[in-house]
């Protein structure tokens, strides 16, 4: 393929410029009881690659690889319907029940214990979401004295008796999902669901002060209530939540590939205008502390494929949904909202990854068979293994190009962290060219003299490009060698349509 000539990006890197540390909550993911994603996802009993709980250890070993932190469960739109008792205890006992959320039979074979298991496992914290779609208050006190409280009393003695002796110490509770959404289970307008939210975080908080508690904001900022939404919500519960959620998901339409690369200015501008109305919830308040952002639902996904799709007349166990198979510029669109994340780190400091296997998942199986990486899986992974210590604020000098839906748009999106402690500093930064490579140079002279570590590419000469099981490694990174560091000065050639990884080091 022959490209255009490279035009050329610039900006400083100063361990002054700090945001705020980064957050390993930035790197979590969420499972739902959807499609695939529990059911020959994560848990598949009589699997070859299974352990004595049911639990797949190839994923295992992937989820690891892919550096998650934190994970969000059981849902979700599905936790709007949901009866957490009904996944507990011996498994001949537990009731199938239809899920009208996905229009599925849920089996309950897998539940909340497992649940725990599989994280500890895995290495995982977990995040809970309550229903507050079907349920109320008293639910979900019930699920956190199932789950936390040591013993003594009748739910905890039956954690106990189910085989957790152990309290399952859950910190993060989701005061249930997407609430402002029609097609949610128990749909509430602002008011009813802000006062339901307060209601059963100030209860939660007579069992245990120092739980972090989310509560829902819009499911989009494309909502008609949305800002409205947040602005009553927090008029309810400011003094009771940590965070108010965001979710946004993100696909190419009508070819627009140029539009799609740009998704992450709507990310930011979202970020921006939940920060800001917030933080106007304060001032109205006289409040001293801040609310942050849990962004507990992000990715690539493409919805408009959603039509059709949920099965109508039958009610299947674990039928195939969204099992989106992601090419080269979705990964590429991953990595760009992942530095938007870090770029927002002072404010946004917990993330969810949506889904983590099978379901707009960076990781897919086949039931009974094999596991690999899709193409979104490599700037995850990358990006939690590398950004450690301080995220610093860069601000790019760089050409634009014009888009129909956020006008002009640089072509160089970037961020990077710095770790005091072994001087490793790490830049990620994007391309989104389509047609030429972008010089890139950095000046790097406030950290003194640095060596380049490792300089890597995810990039192609097909921007739809896809990893399969017969080809898996079709899309992945490879070693950037255009990379240099000269006179303090970084200097890389950035492929069009690229994610890209520079680690420097102390010289």
């Amino acid at each position: 393929m022959t490209h255009a000539t490279p035009r050329t990006a610039r900006f400083t890197l100063d361990p002054a410029f700090r945001v705020a540390p980064v957050s390993r909550r930035t790197f979590g993911s969420f499972v739902e009881h959807l499609g695939r994603c529990v059911y020959t996802g994560i848990f598949e009993p009589g699997h070859p690659a299974a352990d004595a709980d049911g639990l797949r250890t190839d994923v295992l070993e992937l989820i690891r690889e892919l550096g998650v932190s934190t994970v969000r469960y059981p849902g979700g739109n599905f936790v709007s319907g949901y009866r957490w008792e009904d996944g507990i205890g011996p498994v001949q006992d537990r009731p199938s029940r239809l899920d009208l959320a996905w229009h599925s039979t849920e089996p309950n074979t897998f539940g909340l214990d497992e649940f725990i298991r599989w994280t500890g496992k895995a290495g995982l914290e977990p995040m809970m979401a309550v229903n507050l779609g079907t349920r109320g208050v008293q639910e979900a006190l019930d699920l956190l004295e199932y789950c936390n409280i040591p013993g003594g009393t009748r739910l905890s003695d039956q954690r106990v008796a189910n085989g957790a002796k152990q309290p399952h110490g859950v910190r993060m509770w989701c005061l249930g999902n997407e609430m402002d959404g029609q097609w949610q289970i128990g749909h509430k307008n602002a008011d009813e669901y802000g006062r339901l939210a307060a209601e059963t975080g100030r209860a939660m908080r007579m069992i245990d002060a120092n739980l972090e508690l989310v509560a829902c904001g819009s499911s989009g900022s494309s909502m008609p209530t949305f800002g409205q939404w947040e602005a009553t919500v927090l008029d309810h519960a400011y003094d009771v939540v940590d965070y108010v959620s965001c979710h946004a998901y993100y696909e190419e339409k009508d070819g627009d590939l140029g539009g799609f690369l740009a998704s992450a200015v709507n990310m930011e501008n979202f970020i921006a205008d939940v920060v800001s109305t917030a933080d106007h919830v304060r001032a109205k308040k006289r409040a001293k502390k801040h609310i942050n952002i849990s962004f507990d639902e992000w990715n690539v996904w493409y919805m408009s494929r959603l039509q059709g799709e949920l099965p109508k007349d039958e009610w299947p166990v674990a039928p195939r949904l969204l099992e989106d198979h992601y090419h080269l510029a979705d990964a590429v669109v991953v990595g760009s909202l992942l530095i938007t994340l870090l770029r927002n780190s002072d404010r946004v400091t917990s993330a969810s990854l949506a889904q983590l296997v099978n379901v707009i998942a960076p990781i897919m199986t086949e039931p009974g068979g094999r596991a690999w990486r899709q193409t979104t899986f490599h700037p995850f992974a990358q990006t939690s293994q590398y950004a450690v210590g301080d995220v610093l604020r860069v601000e790019p000098v760089s050409p634009t190009y014009q888009t129909a839906e956020y006008g002009d748009v640089d072509l160089l999106q970037a961020v990077a962290t710095h770790d005091e402690q072994t001087g490793a500093t790490t830049v990620f930064a994007v391309n989104r060219s389509q047609d030429a490579p972008l010089a890139l140079e950095v000046d790097t002279r406030a950290f003194g003299p640095v060596r380049l570590a490792e300089a890597t590419t995810l990039a192609g000469d097909d921007a739809y490009a896809r990893n399969t099981a017969d080809d898996p490694d079709r899309v992945t990174p490879q070693p950037n060698t255009s990379a240099a560091v000269d006179g303090g000065t970084l200097r890389v050639s950035l492929p069009p349509v690229s994610w890209n990884v520079i680690r420097l080091v102390r010289a």
